[in-house]
């Protein structure tokens, strides 16, 4: 392709992150920064109801959490792929598609690369998962289509996607200094993604890398599942998930599995929703922990919880020891512990599949678990500690490199050839 301009724009659309990065004709790819010096933001989008403003990152994130009056959007990216992305919701008192989200998060990253470069970009690498949706090549387009319309719409004339492991590969050999056979490992927000590639100084001069990628798989469970999962084992029995009522049953759980999942979140506070729930009183034995779901729901703290729960996770993850999700958005002084030999094994089925992914890559490579000379780890979810474990256990032997797990993808999608 015939460039339309000197330099190339990579974005790292992620599910719970996203990124930019900018490399010129001649030189070395540089991360743009989004908020302030942060180069990589929440992907996160806030409609101020008070003042009809919009709000992007951590700003929206805080806006939100401050108890402004709006709608918090995020995990934009999970919808890709589904109907959900074709429909409306009220945005100060307007109708708005998902899909005009998307774009509109797109414009304000295309604003802010303009920003730092002087100019604004015409051509883009987008990244992507390997599987957008597992095992539905049909909607496993759709979304690519779905975020091509959203790039097109914001500006963009010409857009190339870009498998976001072999991204991340991209930026990790320009460190190497001998050839060398990776499992690039990219967890983000909302997949686990895997690639088997040779890297090396002597190849990035090569216009065409198609016969340096020996495999690629992906599976599509990230850090929003691991976050999902942790709520629902610590926090949403505080509101009775798996309580049992006066006959002896459950209380029915789709409202606690909902409750865990941002990009549903907001649909649990529409009227019709709230209804639902108030009518599953007479499903509990003790009615305080009817009252808590009530309250989360009519003063919709459901993605106040799921920050605290993501906040809980990183701290327990970091540290290795115990931590609490503060739950006082609820009531004064309530908290769910966390511990973390309870989230090792609250994950592990998940990480389990993950894990199996990564080893089918290298199997599809035609190589034993031996002939890798290295383990590239990138993306967010990828430095959580019971992860960790569970593949250096899968790859003993192996290096674990711990790559730049937030701008690394977007780097190596600007050195992605035009």
């Amino acid at each position: 392709m015939t460039s339309l301009q000197p330099g190339t724009l990579g974005i790292d659309f992620g599910t719970s992150n996203s990124a930019m990065a900018w490399a010129d004709a001649h030189g070395v790819a540089r991360l743009i920064p989004l908020e302030g010096d942060a180069v990589s933001m929440p992907t996160a989008v806030f409609y101020n109801a008070e003042d009809r403003s919009t709000h992007f990152g951590r700003d929206a994130v805080a806006q939100y959490l401050s108890g402004t009056e709006g709608r918090l959007m995020r995990s934009l990216k999970s919808l890709l792929g589904s109907p959900l992305l074709l429909e409306t919701t009220v945005i100060n008192h307007q109708q708005v598609s998902f899909q005009d989200i998307v774009a509109t998060f797109l414009a304000a990253l295309r604003d802010r690369a303009a920003t730092t470069l002087g100019h604004a970009p015409r051509q883009v690498v987008m990244g992507r998962p390997v599987f957008f949706v597992d095992g539905d090549p049909q909607r496993d387009a759709q979304a690519q289509q779905s975020l091509l319309d959203a790039a097109l719409a914001v500006g963009f004339e010409q857009v190339l996607f870009q498998l976001e492991p072999i991204a991340a590969a991209l930026d990790y050999e320009r460190r190497l200094t001998r050839e060398a056979t990776v499992l690039v490992v990219d967890i983000g927000g909302g997949t686990s993604d895997f690639t088997v590639v040779r890297l090396g100084p002597q190849r990035m001069a090569l216009t065409d890398r198609s016969g340096d990628v020996l495999a690629t798989t992906g599976v599509h469970i990230g850090g929003t599942d691991f976050d999902h999962k942790l709520s629902l084992e610590n926090v949403m029995p505080l509101l009775g998930y798996r309580h049992l009522g006066p006959q002896g049953r459950e209380v029915p759980s789709r409202v606690f599995f909902d409750l865990s999942t941002w990009h549903l979140i907001q649909w649990l506070y529409q009227p019709r929703a709230i209804s639902q729930a108030q009518a599953l009183r007479a499903n509990y034995a003790d009615p305080a922990l009817h009252v808590r779901l009530m309250e989360v729901l009519r003063q919709r703290h459901g993605h106040h919880i799921a920050h605290e729960v993501e906040l809980a996770k990183i701290r327990c993850s970091q540290s290795g020891g115990d931590t609490e999700v503060d739950l006082s958005c609820i009531a004064r002084g309530l908290s769910a512990p966390m511990a973390a030999a309870d989230m090792a094994d609250q994950l592990a089925g998940q990480l389990a599949r993950v894990v199996a992914c990564a080893r089918d890559c290298v199997t599809q490579a035609g190589l034993a678990m031996a002939g890798l000379d290295a383990v590239y780890l990138t993306g967010g979810s990828s430095a959580l500690r019971p992860f960790q474990q569970a593949l250096q256990a899968a790859f003993d032997g192996v290096p674990l490199v711990e790559g730049d797990l937030f701008g690394g993808v977007a780097s190596g999608l600007a050195y992605t050839r035009i």
